[in-house]
């Protein structure tokens, strides 16, 4: 199973994934953060980024913060 480090920016203007110096991705996020939507957004831009199932993607710390770690 691999983690990252996820900085998740919701309420921008355009969505799209910016990889980090230290393995972190930086996610910019159409959706606000309100009632999950923006957590369901970013496990579909992730999937389609690493090619791999929504269902496999599970976040795993700070599903109510902006810093995250997922696993897939």
């Amino acid at each position: 199973m691999a983690r990252h480090e996820i900085i998740v920016k919701p309420g921008s203007s355009q969505e799209k994934i910016i990889p980090g110096a230290d393995d972190t991705l930086t996610v910019y996020l159409r959706a606000k953060p309100h009632d999950g939507e923006a957590n369901v957004t970013l496990i579909k831009l992730l999937a389609k980024y690493f090619s791999v199932p929504k269902t496999s993607i599970q976040i795993v710390r700070g599903a109510k913060s902006r810093h995250k770690t997922i696993e897939f």
